[in-house]
């Protein structure tokens, strides 16, 4: 300890290291008190988040029913039947959604029984394990207070857990292998340019690839691996890998399943008959549907051009420029006396700054994912474990909204019997919580 106390005035030279040294620091001076009032309230806040998953298995609604989809899909698929096809899937009148190559992966968890009959338990333990293994942003080693944060903002925030829970859905599954990418791709110190190290982060591009094939649509979270502190050409080859893994169900489902994969098609498409496309779903609380529930307000819905030129405009407006600003800032704010292109500066800047490098890379995976046109309820839990990377960074005051955000407020109304499908309390939440986290970005990393 005698040797960190040494360390403190030159760490403090810059505001990054006020910043790092309020989290390395968590017992000494200014951050006693708050520490000693956040755990409290955290520990406060996790009562209503499991009174809820409470209510919800006590409310006598019949619960699981994407497990039951799923699970369905799998057994008219085993007995030769079409599985894209809701008539053909026993107790269900929803259709399966995901590519054919998924069939023969789901097969295994559904014919075992443990996650059909005990989905609940087994959906718990693996949301409190990618808490657990998520990684920090280039702080110390995470303490009892950041993991503690981190497994509440997994279980708590957006209550997109709550709709996995409830719904069975196997985005528990996605959200799994997105802690582990983001661990294999975060979890070292950037600083750390061995070969062992960079196939960690190849491995990590690869598992987040295959996480954005199971949902095609969040395919654009990919881009924002250019973000890592990595050289141009190491980051081009993470990107290649992901979109190398992201691409390769999709072909293995049209070489082995060629028939299933056409169905696949009519089904997403809307062309089978008596069943709603992707692209007909009006029951999602995304940024697409709003602005298409703003359109027709206005008399604007008739013309698909114009809702998605305003859906365009409203996710730049709301979500990539404030996105785009914060960067561009930080650089500016840092800027160094190279000339050249800007994505040059740009690889320069993210490699000299490791730690805000990780930041920024997991700031434009949530953004990129908020801007999906299809995000469903239960989708939500992804985008809370890109929060509770976030989190852990934040000073008191900041933690303390977005838990207020995240977690109170979307729980309250949750438990209070308030309607959550069919709203965009979620979209809201989420939208906020992104604007905390890039003001205090601006904050923490000005001059």
């Amino acid at each position: 300890m005698a040797n960190d106390s040494a360390q403190r005035p030159n760490v403090t030279a810059t505001s990054v290291g006020k910043a790092e040294l309020a989290l390395s620091y968590p017992a000494g001076g200014l951050g006693e008190l708050p520490n000693a009032w956040l755990m409290l309230f955290a520990a406060l806040l996790a009562l209503p988040v499991l009174a809820s998953f409470v209510v919800d298995g006590n409310s006598g609604g019949q619960l699981g029913w994407d497990l039951r989809v799923n699970c369905a899909a799998v057994d008219a698929y085993v007995g030769g039947l079409d599985p894209y096809v809701i008539d053909n899937l026993k107790n269900t009148t929803f259709a399966y959604p995901y590519l054919p190559v998924t069939l023969d992966i789901f097969r295994p968890l559904c014919s075992a029984g443990l996650i059909v009959d005990h989905h609940r338990a087994v959906y718990l333990v693996l949301a409190i394990l990618c808490g657990l293994l998520l990684p920090g942003l280039g702080a110390p080693r995470a303490g009892l207070r950041d993991t503690f944060l981190r497994v509440l903002c997994a279980l708590g925030a957006f209550v997109g857990f709550e709709w996995t829970l409830a719904s069975g859905n196997f985005s528990i599954l996605t959200g799994l292998l997105t802690a582990v990418a983001l661990a294999l791709l975060l979890g070292r110190s950037p600083l750390e340019d061995d070969e062992t190290s960079f196939m960690l982060r190849v491995l990590g591009a690869a598992v987040l690839g295959l996480v954005t094939s199971f949902k095609l649509v969040f395919c654009p979270v990919l881009a924002s691996l250019y973000f890592l502190p990595q050289p141009r050409f190491r980051k081009l080859i993470l990107i290649a890998v992901a979109l190398g893994m992201f691409i390769l169900p999709i072909l293995m489902s049209m070489v082995f399943y060629a028939d299933l994969f056409a169905s696949w098609l009519r089904a997403i498409s809307g062309q089978i008959p008596g069943q709603l496309g992707v692209a007909q779903d009006r029951m999602n609380p995304s940024l697409f549907i709003l602005v298409q529930g703003l359109a027709k307000h206005w008399g604007l819905a008739g013309s698909q051009a114009i809702v998605f030129a305003l859906y365009g405009l409203a996710a730049v407006t709301l979500v990539l420029t404030p996105f785009a600003l914060s960067v561009s800032r930080a650089i500016a704010d840092r800027a160094s006396p190279e000339t050249g292109w800007l994505a040059t500066r740009l690889d320069r800047w993210l490699i000299d700054h490791p730690g805000e490098a990780a930041r920024i890379t997991v700031l434009a995976m949530y953004a990129l994912y908020l801007c999906s046109p299809r995000l469903k309820e239960y989708a939500f839990f992804e985008l809370a474990i890109y929060a509770a990377v976030l989190i852990v960074d934040l000073p008191a005051m900041a933690i303390v909204a977005v838990l207020t955000v995240a977690i109170l407020i979307p729980t309250s109304v949750s438990i209070s019997g308030g309607a959550i499908e069919g709203g965009f309390l979620q979209l809201v939440a989420a939208l906020l919580c992104f604007w905390i986290f890039l003001a205090d970005f601006r904050k923490c990393y000005r001059p």
